[in-house]
C-alpha cells in the first residue's frame, strides 16, 4: 500500500515488517480521492461507529482528590466482557487532547471487542461529562493522571496483557508517559494514530480552520461548565475569548492566578518527546505525509528518532489525512486493522523470545 517502515533495524523489526507485509489491512480499496487529506479527516471524524457501541464508566478518584473517568466498552450486546475473559489484553484508548471521543476511536475500540480485546476509554479531568472534582485540569503532556489509571488497570486485571492507543493530539500524553516511565511502564505495547510530536512547534504554528476552530468551540463549550469552580485560577474572560488554541492553552497552565509560569517553562516539562530515550516498549506511529494537522513531514516528523532507538516504528503512508487513513472495504479506517495486526505481531513476538530464552512468563 506504499507504506515504509522507519526504524532500528531489529530482529523485533524483521519480525514487524513480516507480518505487516502478510496483513491485509495495507492492501485495502483505495479511498476515492487520496489526494484530499481534509475531506479525509472530516469523513472519518463524522462518520458513527457501527454497530452503536455500549459503554460502561467507572469514576477513578486520584490522590489530589480529582477524578477520571473510565468508560469500558461493552459493545452492542449489552454485557460486560463481551470481548474476552480474564487474561484478554486490555486495549486502553486515549482521546485526542481535547478530549474528543472520535466515531474512529469508538470503531476501533469495538474492532478490538470483536477481536478478544477488552476495551477501555480514558478521559481526562473534566472531558466527556467527566466530574471536575479540583480546580485543576491536565496539562498537555504531564501522564499523572494516566499513571494511576494504568496502576488501577493492572491492579484490576492482573494476569492481563495492558497495551495503549492514542489517537491524534492524545499522543503527547502516551509519549510523555512512556518517556518518563521507561521500563515500568506497565505496558507491552503501544501505538499512536497521526500523533502530534513536538508540542510547542504544534501549538505555535496553528492548524487550518476547518480543525482549529471545531475544537476550539469543543474545548471552551466544555470549560464553560466549569466556569464557577475555574475562576479562582484563571481568568475566565480571557479563556473563553481565547481566539486559538495556544492563547487558550497559555491561559489555561501558564497565566494562572496562583503559579504563573513562562511558555517556555511550560513546554520544558511537557514535551511528548522530552524523555524519548527512556522509553522501553514497542511503539508504533502511523502517520501520514499530507496530514494537515501536524504539519510537513520535514518539520514535524522526528527521524533521527526512529532510526535511533529500537522502540520507536513509524509506519508512514502518502496519503490518509489526519486519523483518516479511510477505505471502501468494511471496516473504513484501514489503520484500525493495521494496528491490532501490529499486537498481534507484538503478542506472537514476545512468545516465542520466552520460549527461545526459557523464561517464565511475568505474573
Amino acid at each position: 500500500g506504499h507504506c515504509r517502515l522507519l526504524c532500528k533495524p531489529s530482529a523485533l523489526a524483521q519480525h514487524l515488517v513480516r507480518s505487516l507485509g502478510r496483513s491485509a489491512a495495507l492492501r485495502g480499496g483505495r479511498w476515492p480521492w487520496p489526494r484530499w487529506p481534509q475531506l479525509q479527516m472530516l469523513w472519518q471524524l463524522l462518520q458513527l461507529p457501527e454497530p452503536e457501541p455500549v459503554v460502561a464508566r467507572e469514576l477513578l478518584q486520584l490522590p489530589d482528590a480529582g477524578v477520571v473517568a473510565l468508560d469500558w466498552l461493552v459493545g452492542p450486546w449489552g454485557a460486560a466482557g463481551a470481548g474476552g475473559g480474564v487474561s484478554s489484553p486490555v486495549l486502553l484508548l486515549i482521546p485526542n487532547a481535547a478530549g474528543k471521543v472520535t466515531g474512529g476511536l469508538l470503531q476501533l475500540g469495538l474492532r478490538a471487542l470483536e477481536r478478544g480485546f477488552i476495551p477501555v476509554i480514558f478521559n481526562r479531568r473534566g472531558h466527556n461529562d467527566c466530574p471536575l472534582t479540583t480546580p485543576r485540569l491536565q496539562p498537555f503532556g504531564d501522564p499523572g493522571d494516566l499513571r494511576e489509571a494504568v496502576t488501577y488497570l493492572r491492579c484490576r486485571h492482573p494476569s492481563a496483557s495492558l497495551l495503549a492507543v492514542s489517537e491524534g493530539s492524545g499522543s503527547g500524553l502516551l509519549l510523555a508517559y512512556l518517556g518518563e516511565s521507561g521500563s515500568s511502564s506497565r505496558l507491552a505495547a503501544a501505538a499512536c494514530l497521526s500523533p502530534i510530536f513536538r508540542g510547542r512547534d504544534w501549538f505555535e504554528a496553528g492548524m487550518p480552520w476547518l480543525y482549529e476552530w471545531p475544537l476550539l468551540l469543543h474545548l471552551k463549550q466544555g470549560l464553560s461548565r466549569y466556569a464557577g469552580a475555574l475562576a479562582e485560577v484563571v481568568d475566565m474572560d480571557r479563556l473563553l475569548g481565547s481566539r486559538s488554541l495556544r492563547e487558550l492553552e497559555e491561559t489555561l497552565f501558564c497565566r494562572t492566578r496562583s503559579r504563573p509560569t513562562s511558555w517556555e517553562c511550560y513546554w520544558e516539562r511537557n514535551e511528548p518527546l522530552r524523555d524519548a530515550d527512556e522509553a522501553a516498549v514497542p511503539v508504533l506511529c502511523l502517520c501520514s505525509a499530507d496530514d494537515p494537522v501536524r504539519g510537513p513531514p520535514a518539520q514535524s516528523l522526528p527521524s533521527e528518532l526512529f532510526r535511533s532507538s529500537p522502540y520507536f516504528f513509524l509506519l508512514l503512508t502518502p496519503h490518509g489525512g489526519h486519523c483518516g487513513f479511510p477505505r471502501r472495504w468494511p471496516g473504513r479506517c484501514w489503520a484500525h486493522e493495521a494496528v491490532l495486526e501490529y499486537f498481534r505481531a507484538m503478542a506472537e513476538f514476545l512468545r516465542t523470545e520466552e520460549r527461545r530464552k526459557g523464561l517464565p512468563r511475568p505474573r
